[in-house]
């Protein structure tokens, strides 16, 4: 028996004017957890797709051999009858659909010709205390967090007696403690024997837990690395993955003067439409002219609610009380229509679901919010269109053959320059940027920073939310903290550390 429980041999994939993946090695040892890491657009979920059969046998060249046989996988189901289960980055659960449903959903467990609830109910809660997720199974998938949906999905896969586990970005919108928790469970399954391969763009995190680590570059295999044998630093796997060094990935800014003080919220206290439950309560902050503020907390700390009812997001939520000032004046954000007019931007944490519109191209995109400007007597300068997204495209560098290039088609990286260049055209004054690098890679990642600099630079103001803490004290010039629907603290980017931050953070709001 080979000590690898997969090799996928010189595999390459084709797209329409793009080789995806060019004869890429891939050796993953029985038991391990190995990391596969590089760029947006490096091939690293093309090639987990191929291995799950995604992309079928036929529509790639190249050979998978798995527990010492050579597979050819016309479909999802064929991987999954040979104990292969891919969790992807998009969880794939219905919200509507209770836990035992949800982990059992395709593979019921049945009684003759009928599904044994009585059963699934307790196979499930099995699953669960394996997992270490304290939730009751008939608990509805849409009142969990991100980060217990996440174990569900792994209860899900362990229910199908899983021996190679894939995680696509399992951690991406996970807060510090949620990813602590699912980076421990990875290690459990790895002494219960399952094998666990692991995508992933926080090196931290990599570093950590990984036995193995294989970097893809364009598509092509640049090396693999036994950590067990050579332990290797953060910076040694930017170097592999982007091709060279890259010093200091908070970039330093040239200029850290700020002007006035140009947003503000006052005592600002909102409620949920639905729950009628307070979601911020008393609210106070500023930001100057030139200035980037950072805002941490937990999950459920009241951080994008803070932004969307600024936004002027009000069919979700009610103003209590407060007030919103922008350059000293008051103003009534109702709609995200006044938000604009006001000279606010919002780039939301959702890309996909409600920053993009991906069935179209980069220019309709980039174009949508502000087509007043490009109005001619009614019609749409469709030259002036084309000519504003060209700029756009080059000057944030965006990477695509076109600007008529359909925006799902675009790495994750590429996707979030085109929301940002969205909201850019707009004209804004202050751009509150929820996530602003959630599931994209370190080049990409040093690539938005550097642009945050160069607009605070030029007299922007940015209010940026983040759950990844040294990103948070690596950009922002002060910070302030959220726990519970309050400002627990505020901090100058000085006097900022990590666990000044986890204490504001955790700070119980009880009196």
């Amino acid at each position: 028996m080979s000590e690898f429980i997969l090799e996928m041999k010189n595999i390459s994939k084709e797209f329409p004017g793009v080789k995806a993946l060019s004869n890429v090695n891939f050796k993953v040892k029985r038991g391990e957890i190995h990391c596969l890491v590089g760029e947006n657009g490096a091939g690293k979920s093309t090639l987990m797709k191929v291995l799950s059969g995604v992309y079928p046998f036929g529509t790639y060249s190249g050979d998978i051999i798995y527990k010492d046989e050579e597979q050819k996988y016309k479909a999802i189901a064929d991987s999954e009858e040979k104990r292969i289960a891919i969790i992807y980055q998009e969880l794939a659960l219905i919200p509507e659909l209770t836990v035992y449903e949800n982990i059992f959903f395709g593979h019921e467990l049945m009684n003759k010709k009928t599904v044994d609830w009585n059963k699934t109910i307790v196979e499930a809660d099995k699953l669960l205390k394996k997992v270490k997720l304290e939730v009751n199974p008939s608990t509805k998938i849409k009142n969990l967090s991100v980060g217990k949906r996440q174990l569900v999905e792994i209860a899900k896969a362990l229910s199908k007696n899983v021996e190679l586990l894939v995680l696509d970005e399992p951690t991406a919108a996970l807060n510090e403690d949620d990813s602590a928790n699912l980076l421990e469970l990875m290690r459990e399954l790895k002494k219960q024997g399952v094998t666990c391969i692991m995508i992933s763009h926080k090196l931290k995190e990599v570093v950590a837990i990984a036995d193995t680590i294989t970097v893809l570059r364009d598509g092509a295999t640049i090396c693999s690395i036994d950590v067990s044998e050579k332990r290797i630093s953060e910076q040694e796997i930017i170097k592999y993955m982007v091709g060279r060094e890259i010093e200091n990935i908070y970039p330093i800014r040239n200029k850290k003067e700020f002007g006035d003080i140009f947003l503000e919220a006052r005592n600002w206290t909102v409620k949920d439409v639905e729950s009628e439950r307070v979601i911020l309560n008393d609210v106070n902050l500023h930001i100057r002219k030139g200035e980037i503020v950072g805002i941490a907390g937990l999950m459920g700390a009241g951080r994008t609610e803070l932004a969307l009812s600024i936004f002027g997001n009000t069919p979700r939520y009610e103003i209590e009380s407060g007030v919103i000032m922008v350059d000293n004046v008051p103003v009534n954000l109702r709609t995200p229509k006044d938000a604009m007019q006001a000279g606010i931007a919002y780039v939301s944490e959702d890309r996909k679901g409600n920053g993009l519109i991906l069935i179209q191209d980069i220019k309709y995109n980039i174009s949508i919010t502000n087509l007043d400007k490009l109005e001619q007597n009614l019609v749409i300068n469709e030259n002036e269109e084309i000519n504003i997204a060209n700029e756009y495209r080059s000057s944030i560098n965006i990477k695509s053959p076109s600007i008529m290039q359909k925006v799902g088609k675009l790495s994750g990286g590429n996707q979030q320059k085109v929301s940002i260049a969205k909201w850019l055209f707009a004209g804004p004054k202050v751009l509150i940027l929820d996530e602003p690098t959630r599931g994209i890679d370190v080049g990409a990642k040093f690539e938005i920073y550097s642009l945050m600099n160069k607009l605070v630079e030029e007299g922007m103001s940015i209010l940026m939310i983040s759950s990844e803490l040294l990103e948070v004290l690596g950009m922002s010039d002060r910070i302030y903290v959220m726990a519970e629907g309050k400002i627990t603290g505020e901090l100058s980017a000085a006097e900022a550390t990590e666990q000044k931050v986890m204490t504001m953070a955790t700070k119980s709001m009880e009196v």
